[in-house]
């Protein structure tokens, strides 16, 4: 459905729950979209009468939302927790590669044309993550005494880091934002799943025992984890 509000029409995704008992409005900042739960008995014209009847909810928490960062030429953007502003230096060749501080800030310097910057340094992030991530996961890895499967980066809004039943561990690649705690704490999260598929008191016994940041790192990303996905929007 949609919503209208002063700058235009906004679309409300409609989400049918079974076990929902009550109408609810959820404004996601990592998607930056609206998401209205319903149980399956509610008439769509009462949930309509419910969204338009909470616009001005939606519209204050939508505005509160921070701006997004684009990767382009003077974009300051973290990377390991660290602020670093985006150089595009054209006739340089080349990919991405970081510069000594310029101006208070590292940069990091783009080269090639001007369309190619935000995918270049979002490329560039990647495979920093996929480092950082692989040598973290053997860490701990050795550490548990477990064996891992395929290592995958994914652009997730709702989850930092899975393991699947085979051992596949899933990461989100903007961990590389974060403060390398954060990240390294993530990797011991998914790699002490091996061990135990479940959160229960033993599951976190294996995770302090060799991660002791863990509470740490779970304090920032309650603070700031949603911040990390306004970097590399429109």
């Amino acid at each position: 459905m949609e919503l209208s509000l002063d700058d235009g029409p906004l679309r409300v995704t409609v989400r049918r729950h079974p076990q929902a008992r009550r109408l609810t409005l959820r404004v996601r900042a990592a998607a930056r979209d609206v998401t209205l739960t319903a149980p399956p008995h509610v008439p769509l014209a009462f949930a309509r009468d419910f969204v338009e009847r909470h616009r001005e909810w939606v519209r204050v928490r939508l505005v509160r939302l921070p701006e997004t960062v684009p990767f382009e030429d003077e974009a300051a953007i973290p990377l390991r927790g660290e602020p670093h502003r985006i150089v595009h230096c054209p006739q340089a060749r080349g990919t991405v590669w970081i510069d000594a501080a310029a101006r208070g800030l590292p940069a990091l310097c783009v080269a090639g044309d001007a369309p190619h910057v935000s995918r270049r340094v979002q490329d560039f992030l990647k495979r920093e993550a996929r480092r950082d991530l692989a040598a973290a996961v053997k860490h701990y890895s050795a550490a548990l005494k477990v064996d891992v499967g395929r290592l995958t980066l994914r652009d997730t809004a709702s989850r930092w880091g899975s393991c699947s039943a085979r051992g596949d561990l899933s990461f989100s690649w903007r961990l590389i934002l974060a403060p390398h705690f954060v990240l390294d704490y993530l990797a011991a999260h998914e790699v002490a799943h091996r061990l135990e598929m479940n959160h229960g008191p033993r599951f976190w016994r294996l995770v302090e025992q060799v991660c002791p940041t863990r509470r740490e790192a779970e304090a920032w990303l309650r603070r700031h984890g949603s911040d990390l996905h306004r970097y590399g929007g429109e």
